[in-house]
């Protein structure tokens, strides 16, 4: 059986979308996979071993520059990809307008979420086997459930594998160093914890023995790291990295301290014991799932906002206000028992 799955983005939500594939590659024993997801988290699918072809896709860059996306061909290659095979089922995981037109591009049956269940209702019009899988669970849960639903086997309720932990690409560097890895760089500045914080967090950590290791994705995420590692010692800015390079960097820590972003994700998916700290946005629904996974969220009055920027209107210390009540104490305070 051969499946086409849209998942694009982001990173968490393309990483939340493994465990399916692996109830799926347990319940139909050949069952096979290809995958349309957005040119960024390209290197995720390839990593997991029911997956057989990765098929990029540039909606981002392609939605600001339309006319280049023509001219340079990448859309008709784009088209020409998708259309190679006609699949046993097509299942479209992220229940948007653009993903549900992407679907309509394909050759094969088209299965996803209903209106009542999709995150852009009029996407369910696109499909024609709709599921409704309610909205008031997990995000890993919901995939798993619609996987279930439209390949037709019982919902598993196994322990959670995203099934690459066994890949060659991490394998080898499994817990082997001494390493924290602190995850400071986010897209919401809602989520994004003070650099103060993380300097005296690294201060404590370093002073506990451990050294501490800063990956980046972009110049103010880059500036950020070198402020903290310019600090104290033992602590060290990391090269510019693939997520494949990340990947082993995050397989072979001790540990990971970080905020809500998709590395964090990455690292749960590993099974690297992560600490993950939540201000603005919701562990129960969006939260790093997995062994060893603690959460720490803020106790404030606006917390959870779901926003994308700080709302609260009063006097704060820090900025966002809710971290006030997530300090770095309490921070490698839970941070230690993770480690224990």
């Amino acid at each position: 059986m051969k499946v086409l799955i849209l998942k694009t983005s982001s990173m968490g939500d393309v990483l939340h979308t493994l465990p399916a594939l692996t109830d799926a590659m347990h319940a139909l024993p050949g069952i096979r996979f290809d995958w349309v997801v957005e040119e960024a988290f390209a290197e995720i699918p390839a990593w997991h071993p029911a997956v057989d072809k990765v098929i990029p896709v540039a909606l981002r860059r392609w939605r600001k520059q339309p006319w280049q996306a023509i001219i340079s061909s990448e859309w008709v290659n784009f088209w020409r990809s998708l259309r190679t095979h006609e699949y046993d089922l097509i299942i479209d995981a992220q229940g948007l307008i653009k993903s549900a037109l992407v679907t309509r591009m394909a050759r094969g049956r088209r299965s996803g979420l209903s209106r009542a269940s999709a995150r852009e209702s009029w996407a369910a019009l696109a499909y024609q086997r709709r599921y409704t899988i309610p909205k008031q669970q997990h995000a890993i849960e919901r995939v798993r459930r619609l996987f279930a639903a439209a390949l037709g086997y019982p919902m598993p309720h196994d322990t959670l594998d995203y099934g690459i932990t066994r890949a060659q690409f991490f394998s080898e560097y499994v817990h082997a160093s001494n390493d924290i890895v602190f995850l400071h760089g986010t897209t919401w500045p809602s989520k994004q914890w003070p650099r103060t914080y993380w300097t005296h967090l690294a201060q404590l950590a370093t002073q506990a023995g451990f050294s501490v290791s800063l990956p980046w994705g972009n110049q103010a995420e880059y500036e950020d790291a070198q402020a903290i590692a310019g600090v104290c010692k033992n602590v060290r800015v990391l090269p510019k990295l693939s997520l494949t390079e990340l990947g082993a960097v995050l397989a072979s820590a001790r540990a990971v301290i970080g905020v809500d972003t998709g590395l964090a994700h990455l690292a749960a998916a590993l099974t690297v014991p992560t600490l993950t700290l939540y201000g603005a946005t919701r562990p129960d629904l969006t939260g790093t799932r997995g062994q060893a996974q603690m959460h720490l969220s803020a106790q404030f009055v606006c917390s959870p906002c779901l926003s994308r920027q700080c709302i609260y209107p009063g006097l704060s210390p820090v900025k966002p206000a809710c971290y006030q009540t997530l300090e770095p104490e309490r921070v490698w305070n839970a941070a230690a028992q993770l480690l224990r």
